[in-house]
């Protein structure tokens, strides 16, 4: 599912910044469905943006996003990860494919509080790797 590259600095720089851009929008919307879909399409990116300061780049095939959420959450060394996001994907899943799920806005500000926590945890991956991301 992952194979090795070299990326540069720059590259990453972008990943962790569309990361971020969508976190902002997770936070900012007032709509809880629209919130939670920012929220975890930022999770995603941000482990794209981990990955690649590994040097490991996702191929998008089915399963991947199970795969980068494993990764992101063995880089971290934090099974939470896996747990919580697994049971984001799967919302979002449900709400894609199954007919709809209701996403309260307590709920998404829980998994806004979280994803913040593991923003603040990567930073500490890019710093050992050395990069200084804006």
């Amino acid at each position: 599912m992952f194979e090795k590259f070299n990326f540069t600095a720059r590259q990453i720089d972008k990943y962790f910044n569309s990361a971020k851009r969508d976190l902002s929008i997770a936070k900012s919307d007032v709509i809880a469905e629209v919130s939670f879909r920012f929220a975890y399409d930022s999770l995603l990116k941000l482990a794209i943006a981990v990955c690649a300061s590994n040097n490991l780049r996702v191929k998008a095939r089915q399963g991947h996003h199970t795969e980068l959420i494993a990764k992101l959450a063995r880089l971290l060394d934090d099974s939470d990860i896996e747990v919580i996001a697994n049971e984001m994907r799967s919302k979002r899943n449900w709400d894609l494919y199954g007919g709809g799920a209701m996403i309260s806005d307590k709920e998404t500000k829980e998994y806004l509080r979280w994803i913040e926590n593991i923003f603040f945890k990567a930073k500490s991956i890019f710093n050992s790797n050395k990069l200084k991301l804006s």
